[in-house]
This record gives C-alpha cells, sequence and structure tokens, in this order.
C-alpha cells in the first residue's frame, strides 16, 4: 500500500494503525501529491492500492487521483480516497474521478483503528492474485 498524507500528525497515526496490520501488509508512505507520483512513475512493482488524503496542498488527492487515472501505466491501481470530509461533492467528485473507494476518517483513534481493520479485511478477502495486468504504454 501507498498511503500519502500531508499531515505529519495524520501520517504517524495512521503508520501507527497499519502497524497493527504489518504481517498482512506493507504500508509506504509519501508526504505530497508530487512525491506520490514520482514514486509510483518510478517504482517497480507498483503498490497494491494507494490511500490517498483529499486535502492537501499545493496537489489536491483529487488531482493525484486525477493525474492516476490518466496514465497507461497507473490507471488500474485502485485508489482509496480517506478524508475528514463527508461532503457529498468531495465523495462525489472521487468517484466520477475513478476512486475504488472514499473513506471518511473517524475522529477517535478507536474507531479509526476499527476502520483500518474492516478496510484490511475486505481488501485481503477481495483482492486476487490474477490482478489483471498494467499496461505500459
Amino acid at each position: 500500500m501507498l498511503l500519502v498524507d500531508d499531515n505529519p500528525a495524520d501520517l504517524l497515526l495512521a503508520q501507527e494503525v497499519f502497524e497493527e496490520h504489518a504481517d498482512q501488509l506493507m504500508v509506504t508512505t509519501c508526504r505530497s501529491g508530487a512525491e506520490a507520483l514520482e514514486q509510483l512513475r518510478g517504482g517497480d512493482p507498483l503498490p497494491d492500492a494507494v490511500i490517498l488524503d483529499v486535502n492537501m496542498p499545493g496537489m489536491s488527492g483529487f488531482e493525484v487521483l486525477h493525474t492516476i487515472k490518466e496514465d497507461r501505466r497507473l490507471r488500474t491501481l485502485p485508489v482509496v480516497m480517506l478524508s475528514t470530509s463527508s461532503q457529498p461533492d468531495d465523495i462525489e467528485r472521487a468517484y466520477t474521478l475513478h476512486a475504488s473507494s472514499y473513506l471518511v476518517k473517524s475522529h477517535s483513534f478507536q474507531a479509526f483503528l476499527e476502520q483500518v481493520d474492516a478496510f484490511v479485511g475486505f481488501w485481503r478477502e477481495s483482492r486476487t492474485t490474477n490482478w489483471p495486468r498494467r499496461l505500459d504504454s
């Protein structure tokens, strides 16, 4: 998984929560959309999924999502938007840009932990070992 969040406190919290699942997945982090795109474009292999914060300075999560989906090599990557925003316009925009899902961050640590537990459980049960080939050109 590639986790992208500009807020150091949120990133640390998410890393701590995902650390609970270190035996099931590996999480790499980036602190900006530009850094994430650079890593994705130069990375091989690609992560199984990108977890992307919506509200980031410089390049918003929506802009990063749009760029990923426009890139033939990256477009099949599942992108999960993770945000404190539950605004219907934000959720609609994410799905219009072809996000795989949209998670509203819980405000309490325990609720966020449960949210990540559910996400990891879903991911483990639904991912396939025969993932479609990505287009390289």
